[in-house]
């Protein structure tokens, strides 16, 4: 069965086809459970995962399966209960991405550019449970005047002027701002965008980046002041009666922060940590039902 081609089931929608060593991987990782319904070519049917022996850890050699036709549809379940969003970035693609965007923010002219394609890479890299085929719809020229100004900001420590510095700290906030209200406002599942928003108060975002900035001074507490931000801003996700939660601690955030920055600092490991940062941060978040919600 080692040479067959796998499909599975993800958020009512067909995945694959891919070899089993690649599916045993994600087997691995968590992306595929024992609940998960998969198909090989043979089987007349869908079947859990674990119900195949031989596939997950602790079974026995899989059964032959009668021939049969492609993979039968998938039906989403029509009941849902959350669960955590989760990332596989290829390395190449993330670490060109991002490359590409540092070079843009620095040359600033073509920002708006690099920028909106790193996000509009990722972000179907990215999957939500209940959510498929995540997209991202902005375009360059949407808010092509943040990006430019981000990029001239970073050139503000030339004035050598504390009060000059100070100021770029706050437009920078509030310029971060209207970067995320406008990011979320354009996510798209299946094609279509999703009906979200971001109802964070600019004035407590700039609050949140002062504090970041005057928790360095601690060395570690910005790690907490980080994942307090990052909880805040789930909570001023609206449009949908699924609310967004961050779950990672400030330990976590620290110490893989710490990994992440050692290994840059040796140049060549830096794909591999990028990835594998990226892959943990975006697994951090998760979708719940709102508390309080009453569906009409």
């Amino acid at each position: 069965m080692s040479n067959r081609n796998w499909f599975y089931a993800a958020d009512g929608q067909q995945k694959g086809p891919l070899p089993e060593a690649q599916l045993r991987d994600l087997i691995a990782r968590g992306m595929v459970r024992a609940d998960t319904l998969v198909w090989t070519d043979g089987m007349a049917g869908w079947q859990k995962a674990g119900e195949i022996p031989g596939l997950v850890p602790g079974s026995v050699a899989a059964p032959v399966y009668p021939q049969a036709g492609g993979p039968p549809p998938v039906v989403a379940s029509a009941s849902y209960s959350g669960g955590a969003l989760s990332a596989d970035f290829p390395i190449w693609g993330l670490f060109g991405r991002t490359l590409l965007m540092v070079i843009g923010q620095f040359l600033v002219i073509p920002a708006p550019w690099t920028a909106t394609g790193l996000y509009r890479w990722v972000t179907p890299n990215i999957q939500v449970p209940g959510r498929p085929n995540l997209g991202f719809t902005g375009q360059p020229l949407d808010i092509w005047y943040v990006f430019i100004v981000l990029g001239l900001m970073a050139y503000a420590g030339l004035a050598d002027s504390t009060i000059v510095s100070l100021l770029s700290l706050v437009l920078q906030a509030f310029l971060q701002w209207m970067l995320v209200r406008w990011f979320v406002s354009r996510i798209s599942s299946n094609g279509q965008d999703l009906p979200i928003s971001f109802a964070g108060s600019p004035a407590v975002y700039i609050g949140w980046y002062l504090a970041m900035v005057i928790s360095a001074i601690t060395i570690i507490g910005w790690a907490w002041v980080l994942t307090a931000w990052m909880r805040w801003i789930c909570r001023n996700i609206e449009g949908t009666r699924r609310e967004v939660t961050f779950n990672a601690s400030g330990l976590d955030v620290l110490w893989r922060t710490i990994v992440f920055t050692i290994a840059c600092a040796f140049l060549i490991p830096i794909p591999w940590v990028l990835r594998w940062y990226g892959n943990w941060f975006v697994a951090q978040f998760a979708v719940v039902e709102r508390t309080g919600f009453v569906s009409v």
